[in-house]
């Protein structure tokens, strides 16, 4: 059970606003309701906060020009997300970059603005840029988030946001999971039941609750119920089971785009006990109609169980559509023909670059990826064929299927074009050189976007469509976006969306 109409005889705590959750949107969240007036108290399940927001690109999608945001998110949203809320989003976007630098004062950080595209040239497309934490003197990140291998910038915004909730005194309690919300007579959220050192808590919450609990990438029976596609495999952070989504419908909510995730393709490590993940390289992301950076290379081509490609492995934004080809299911075999699919390189290829990116926010876990792929040969993540009939024979596909595929590929090389399944003509490298090299690709999700549904003031909604008195949401913990994600987005509803639900839940009159 995840609310309860029983409210407790005593309260173990109070704030005015209780947020749960400690990543970007929660941090945010905290702040502006602290700064509109109000007390706050964070709960965060796990012994380290972050979350999936510290192993994040750091990227906050911004905007120049709100209507021509408005433009883009309507379009690549077709029709899932109301417009008020989109237009609240874009608002926020052209507001970021004053917003960072007022948090980025805590520690001297010092944030960069650039203009980028959005990944579709749809429109208002061009309106669109990012901001980005470019330094912090004196941080290092390895010794103040150990647990986490990920991006610098990411590691940065969230030292930043770390050093606001910790300026302003709010209250912090790590490992203390939320199990349940707690209702009165009628219907209005006024606590939490949470878990600490291993017995129960109430915890009330005067004027709001603010659920930042992220999404379900941890949660394999959630994403069984919502997903065709499986299994997936979490990219960093076990941590999201959908905890935030549980608690909502219970109170009463409606959820939206639980069937959309962001998402790519990558390995699985030989090792069992190696929890997540290892998504292939990540290259630049480019836009259709304007080209690829010229020097951009993909090394490898990925093929079906059959040994027939299926795919173009390098979509305009491969992190998060890169799954999506994947998920064909075949009701006569009763499987998925193209999980895992197989990565295949030569030797030249093999020589390029690391094929892998190891992220997580995970306490004792070490890996990287060397610069050869030598050692990931030797531990079994990428396997050495000597000739392409062994490859075949390796992954069960006919030999004669296979070297038809590989040498297709070739001579499309060759030509400089993909007639097949349209890759970027730049990207395309043959394979050719001996001895060849292959590896099972599986699906895998970054983060998801479906949650509890919430109305432009982040008010978590109910089953009939209104609002659950005194519970919001924010980040990704029912995210807007519910057709086609774009670079950064996330980010910036965690920022703008967690801004919004401070406020808001800091403006209630407080509870008697």
């Amino acid at each position: 059970m995840a609310v309860s109409r029983s409210v407790p005889s005593s309260w173990d705590d109070e704030a005015d606003v209780v947020v749960v959750g400690f990543g970007y949107a929660g941090a945010m969240t905290a702040v502006a309701a602290h700064d509109a007036g109000a007390t706050v108290a964070i709960l965060e399940k796990m012994l380290d906060p972050g979350g999936i927001s510290v192993c994040s690109a750091g990227g906050l999608r911004i905007a120049a020009d709100a209507d021509q945001a408005f433009q883009y998110l309507h379009a690549t949203n077709a029709g899932t997300t109301p417009d008020d809320v989109l237009r609240r989003l874009a608002q926020g976007m052209t507001e970021l970059p004053d917003m960072a630098r007022e948090l980025a004062a805590v520690n001297g950080a010092v944030v960069g603005v650039r203009e980028s595209p959005a990944n579709y040239p749809l429109p208002g497309y061009e309106t669109f840029g990012f901001v980005y934490i470019d330094d912090l003197p004196g941080f290092d990140a390895s010794s103040v988030f150990p647990q986490v291998r990920g991006s610098p910038q990411g590691a940065r915004l969230f030292k930043v946001m770390l050093d606001n909730v910790a300026k302003r005194g709010i209250s912090v309690r790590l490992a203390t999971p939320a199990r349940r919300l707690v209702q009165d007579a009628d219907g209005a959220v006024i606590g939490i039941i949470a878990e600490s050192h291993g017995r129960r808590i109430a915890i009330r919450a005067r004027r709001a609750v603010v659920l930042t609990t992220g999404g379900f990438e941890g949660d394999a029976e959630m994403q069984r119920q919502h997903w065709q596609i499986k299994p997936v495999m979490s990219a960093a952070f076990r941590g999201n089971t959908g905890d935030g989504i549980r608690m909502a419908q219970a109170a009463g909510a409606q959820l939206w785009h639980m069937w959309h995730f962001h998402g790519s393709y990558g390995f699985r490590h030989p090792d069992p006990s190696y929890p997540f993940a290892i998504r292939t390289k990540r290259l630049p992301d480019w836009l259709p109609g304007k080209g690829l950076r010229e020097d951009v290379r993909m090394t490898w081509i990925v093929v079906d169980r059959s040994g027939r490609r299926f795919m173009n492995e390098y979509d305009p934004y491969m992190q998060d559509t890169g799954h999506r080809a994947m998920e064909r299911f075949d009701p006569v075999t009763q499987r998925y023909p193209r999980i895992p699919a197989t990565l295949i390189i030569d030797e030249e290829g093999r020589k390029l670059y690391p094929l892998g990116a190891p992220t997580y926010n995970e306490r004792g876990l070490s890996m990287s990826w060397s610069r050869d792929n030598q050692a990931e040969i030797q531990s079994g993540v990428i396997r050495r064929a000597q000739s392409l009939e062994e490859l075949a024979e390796r992954i069960g596909s006919a030999p004669s299927v296979l070297r038809a595929t590989v040498e297709r590929w070739n001579a499309m090389c060759g030509a400089g074009q993909d007639d097949e399944f349209g890759r970027p003509p730049g990207s395309m490298v043959p394979i050719r050189t001996p001895p060849f090299y292959f590896a099972e690709l599986w699906p895998v999700v970054s983060n998801t976007q479906g949650g509890p549904r919430h109305d432009a003031e982040q008010r978590v909604i109910d089953a009939f469509g209104q609002p659950i008195p005194r519970l919001y949401a924010a980040g990704e913990l029912g995210s807007v976006f519910g057709h086609l994600y774009m670079s950064g987005g996330n980010l910036a509803e965690c920022f703008v969306g967690g801004r919004i639900a401070g406020r808001n839940a800091a403006s209630l009159p407080a509870l008697r």
